[in-house]
């Protein structure tokens, strides 16, 4: 049966940009592997038919202990590094490897093969771009293995936080790229414009718009599953991604691929718009 997915577009209505001009990014998240089409034909056309400034990636591109996923991935990755800037963090996954010494080797191949290419790997780091004429400041959260832990795992308090990755002290816009979703309410405190986050795979079984049964990490009902969420002025958008893995099954769940819009406020039709779809290209409404 062939592998699909969708593609969702949302709105981010800010004040912050310069000149009045949108500017739109593109996220992949929990690819884990999967290849849509010759050389990931399908899914690099849906990435540039939209036009991207940069491609944001928040890891579990690959499967742990699976080396064959690594390339899969660079395929991608580096093809679309050749168009469009990518900003990539780890997922656990990627993390998994990186600590195993059975095939760390591997993993730092991957990472250095696509550095090399262009990509920018954020360990708990940050990097400014301008686009549009408007600084975006890209943060990507990797978090110790722990906080993965099935089914429990440690709280993640905000002091945790800002010693991973200081404050969103810099002018501009703020993109958090952090993989894991449970610590929602700590990301959307530490006050990034908008976090990116995958890992749950859309609640393996979705309820509607933000609800899900399980997830990776073998928590039912869990917070922060799919969808978007508002605290304040921070929006939080979590994929559910563009593959699988743990538990391999999606019912009324698509595989996602997100466009993301910011636009000025003073267009602003409704702050909570979510935007359209579409299943492989053919456009739909919400």
């Amino acid at each position: 049966m062939k592998k699909t997915f969708r593609t969702r577009t949302y709105e981010i209505h800010t004040d912050k940009l310069k000149n009045g001009h949108k500017v739109r990014f593109a996220f992949l998240t929990d690819l884990h592997g999967l290849i849509y089409g010759n050389n990931h034909q399908e899914l690099y056309d849906a990435v540039l038919k939209h036009d991207p400034a940069a491609i944001l990636v928040a890891g579990d591109m690959i499967v742990n202990r699976k080396t064959e996923t690594l390339q899969a991935a660079a395929v991608l990755l580096s093809r679309l590094s050749e168009k469009i800037p990518v900003f990539y963090t780890l997922g656990n996954h990627e993390y998994k490897m990186l600590l195993n010494p059975e095939v760390r080797q591997e993993y730092l191949n991957y990472e250095r093969l696509l550095t090399s290419a262009g990509v920018c790997f954020l360990h708990n780091e940050r990097i400014s771009s301008n686009f549009c004429g408007t600084d975006f400041i890209f943060h990507g959260l990797e978090l110790p293995i722990e906080y993965y832990h099935k089914p429990n795992s440690p709280k993640l308090s905000l002091t945790e936080l800002e010693e991973l990755l200081g404050i969103p002290f810099m002018s501009g816009i703020h993109i958090l790229l952090a993989h894991n979703p449970k610590y929602g309410n700590t990301y959307l405190s530490w006050g990034a414009d908008l976090v990116l986050s995958g890992h749950y795979h859309g609640g393996i079984l979705r309820f509607g718009e933000n609800h899900g049964l399980t997830c990776p990490q073998y928590l039912l009902f869990p917070p922060y599953c799919c969808g978007r969420f508002q605290s304040g002025k921070s929006t939080m958008l979590v994929s559910a991604g563009l593959g699988e893995h743990t538990i391999p099954i999606r019912l009324h769940n698509p595989r996602e691929l997100l466009v993301i819009e910011f636009c000025p406020s003073a267009h602003k039709e409704d702050s909570h718009k979510t935007g359209r779809k579409t299943a492989n290209g053919n456009t739909g409404k919400n």
